[in-house]
């Protein structure tokens, strides 16, 4: 099986490039953009299984490109996990309502958001592919 796509969407440079590495380090392979239409035209070439993606973004925030993506056919199955500094009461259900699948504050913790993610590609497997290298 070969190593899951990782679409990761954030502004901060730092940010995109510390999630990005984690990630890479773990073996995903990462796709990156700095906002939503790039995340946009990124999606319509090349289709990642997950995004990991900044709710405050320059332009169209990742909320609304959360609801674009899950009211389309093409783009509805794909995990969107909103990463933010946004931390009061409330947000993370205002993520869900948008589509979020999942909900991550920053700062990361780069010692589980591999494992996060990871779980969520596990909910998405077969039964008997659970746990499989």
């Amino acid at each position: 099986m070969s190593p899951h796509l990782v679409l990761v969407v954030d502004d901060n440079p730092t940010n995109l490039k510390l999630a990005s590495d984690v990630l890479e380090f773990d073996g995903y392979r990462v796709l990156k953009a700095v906002d939503a239409e790039t995340a946009q035209e990124i999606i319509r070439a090349t289709p990642p299984e997950l995004i990991l993606m900044d709710i405050a973004l320059p332009g169209m925030d990742g909320l609304t490109l959360a609801r674009l993506l899950k009211a389309s056919g093409a783009t509805r199955n794909i995990t969107i996990i909103a990463l933010t500094a946004f931390a009061m009461k409330g947000d993370e259900a205002l993520a869900r309502e948008a589509g979020c699948d999942g909900y991550i504050t920053k700062p990361i913790d780069t010692r589980t958001v591999s494992s996060l993610v990871a779980s969520f590609f596990d909910r998405k497997a077969p039964k008997d592919e659970v746990g499989k290298p």
